[in-house]
């Protein structure tokens, strides 16, 4: 676990026994003064397992939505791929970061609550990608966070979830911490599912790549 890892764990176990699921990312981004290397998850290219996705797909384009953007790589990728993104983050800090980062960018960077979105958005995105984000929650937070991501998806659209996966009788780990098939059975009961890949990543990791579709 690199140093960078461990103060994000300490942050998040700290916020989250003060019942706050979400205010250490604040934290988190405004300490590290936009020194990448303070923010783990921070790599500075988009996530190889939606580059992969992306590429099997025919054509692209129509709106995105991006949930939990950090500093904006995978928002970036898809606005290059010809998609009208919008992406959001729960920490003002990354988001004034992200928009530094890709100054005369056309994606729309935005401070929101996954789970308190402007009304706007609601089932108005072709697109939304979740990567990661519900897994930096626990226990209800987590589960309300889940519920809330169909919310976004138009008719016709696509919600695209990567995570990390365990199975129900394993250990938690560590941040961030992996999901369960059982923890997203309820989203399959609001969209219908497409494609659930289980599959292990070039490191190593078991990772969790599910597709599903609003009804037209």
């Amino acid at each position: 676990m690199t140093d960078a890892h461990a103060e994000a764990l300490r942050l998040a176990e700290e916020s989250q026994a003060r019942g706050d699921a979400t205010g250490w990312l604040e934290t988190l981004y405004s300490s590290a003064g936009q020194d990448e290397s303070k923010v783990p998850w921070a790599h500075r290219v988009p996530n190889p397992n939606l580059t992969s996705w992306l590429d099997r797909r025919a054509s692209h384009g129509g709106r995105a939505l991006v949930v939990g953007c950090g500093l904006g790589d995978d928002a970036e990728e898809l606005a290059r791929l010809g998609y009208d993104v919008t992406a959001f983050d729960v920490a003002p800090s990354a988001v004034e970061w992200a928009r530094a980062a890709h100054a005369g960018s056309g994606v729309r960077y935005e401070v929101a609550d996954l789970c308190h979105p402007p009304g706007e958005w609601a089932q108005a995105f072709d697109l939304v990608v979740e990567i990661y984000t519900v897994q930096v929650l626990r226990g209800e937070p987590r589960r309300a966070a889940l519920l809330a991501l169909p919310g976004f998806v138009a008719p016709g659209g696509t919600l695209l979830l990567i995570a990390r996966g365990r199975d129900e009788n394993e250990p938690e780990g560590d941040l961030p911490w992996p999901l369960t098939k059982h923890e997203l059975s309820p989203v399959a009961q609001l969209l219908t599912t497409e494609s659930f890949e289980d599959y292990r990543d070039d490191e190593g990791h078991r990772r969790f790549r599910v597709e599903w579709r609003r009804p037209s």
